[in-house]
């Protein structure tokens, strides 16, 4: 077999280094360190997961596709500004990517490779859109040069999984190195909750456990409406609970915390003694939006794919989507502000298979509080997307 899955995918990188780093103002040392650390990060949390039902398919799906071969890259490659301004199909198919790998854990993985390579959370977020289709593409190389399988391709990714330790950014290789008593502990957990995980020898799978470790400890950003992740972020986190499966009506299954939207937006749906009123709004908490922009973040897929999937299981559902703001600034911008963030949700969902007839969305601007606005937290908590119920 030709090369190494790591060698091959390594080998992509420099072809965007350098228009990155002019495009990020940045030198392009710091940035091929952020790009390695970053695919890393995507080739162990794929590593880490091959195990599971139906995720190696759908990578091969998405590698085998001649829109995502190689040779397609040269136009992510060539013209990296106007990718990252416009949004192309290339890095389009890098969020997707991403959300597949590490769903609401995005934010925990954007902070590690910033803090690895020293950017920022918006420019370790622009980095990693870059990186994904690019790992796309070494993985694609890789199965087209060796005539690979998905079961040859899982195999290759877990017999790879010790040599990308030195390659993880900090914040994963401790974890790795560090195996100690809670990773036993998930492991026990994850043993007596689940039998879709088929571990091999006990070493390799002491390493792929300590990254599920890592992925599944933070539960998911809140929608801190532009700002990065704080105290209060981080709080909001914990307090979604543990995450459990649940079954729809359709035979849909999804993977939702204990507090989380998703279980209360459920259990008002499927109690028939809850009216639908004015007044019963649910606050989305796993939402991210870029500073000062109405464009959802990545790692925002998890949660909108949740609702959409519950909204085509209860077909008679309708609701509206409201926007919110802190006090600071403009009212009028804030409020403009509000309305796009809210109709983009919207869109979101009517993309992913809603019927546009069942919702509808309003900005409210900083009417409306949650939150005490003289405070850095209130304000967080001012800054929300949230749905109310207006059929049943």
């Amino acid at each position: 077999m030709a090369a190494s899955i790591i060698d091959t995918v390594m080998g992509f990188l420099p072809q965007v280094a350098g228009p990155l780093a002019a495009e990020m103002g940045e030198s392009s040392e710091t940035v091929q360190r952020g790009l390695e650390g970053g695919a890393a990060a995507m080739l162990s949390g794929l590593a880490a997961k091959v195990d599971e039902p139906g995720v190696l398919s759908q990578i091969m799906g998405l590698i085998s596709n001649p829109a995502n071969t190689p040779s397609a890259l040269s136009g992510l490659t060539s013209n990296v500004g106007s990718a990252l301004s416009g949004g192309s199909a290339l890095t389009d198919l890098g969020g997707r990517f991403m959300s597949t790998l590490f769903g609401s854990r995005m934010g925990a993985v954007r902070d590690a490779v910033g803090q690895f390579s020293g950017l920022d959370a918006n420019k370790a977020s622009t980095l990693l859109t870059l990186a994904a289709p690019l790992v796309l593409g070494g993985l694609s190389k890789f199965a087209g040069e060796n005539h690979v399988t998905a079961a040859g391709l899982a195999s290759t990714l877990k017999s790879e999984t010790p040599s990308l330790q030195g390659l993880l950014p900090a914040g994963f290789r401790n974890i790795f190195t560090g195996a100690s008593g809670a990773v036993t502990g998930v492991v026990a957990q994850t043993a007596a909750t689940t039998n879709k995980w088929l571990w091999p020898v006990v070493l390799l799978a002491a390493l792929v456990l300590a990254g599920l470790w890592f992925f599944n400890r933070a539960k998911g950003p809140v929608q801190e409406a532009g700002n990065g992740m704080g105290s209060a972020a981080s709080s909001a986190m914990s307090a979604l609970g543990d995450f459990f499966k649940t079954k729809l009506p359709n035979g849909t299954e999804l993977n939702i915390p204990q507090f989380g939207i998703e279980n209360k937006l459920l259990k008002f749906i499927q109690d028939s003694s809850k009216q639908v009123d004015d007044t019963t709004w649910f606050n989305f908490d796993r939402l991210l939006f870029d500073t000062g922009q109405a464009t959802l973040q990545p790692s925002s897929e998890e949660q909108l794919n949740n609702i959409a999937e519950i909204l085509k299981a209860y077909p008679n559902v309708h609701m509206k989507l409201g926007g919110y703001t802190d006090n600071t600034g403009d009212p009028a911008a804030n409020k403009v502000l509000s309305e796009a963030r809210a109709k983009n949700v919207m869109d979101a969902l009517v993309a992913k298979g809603v019927d546009t007839s069942r919702l509808e969305s309003e900005g409210y601007g900083d009417q409306h509080p949650v939150g005490d606005n003289s405070t850095e937290e209130g304000r967080a908590q001012n800054r929300r997307i949230a749905l109310r119920v207006t059929q049943k």
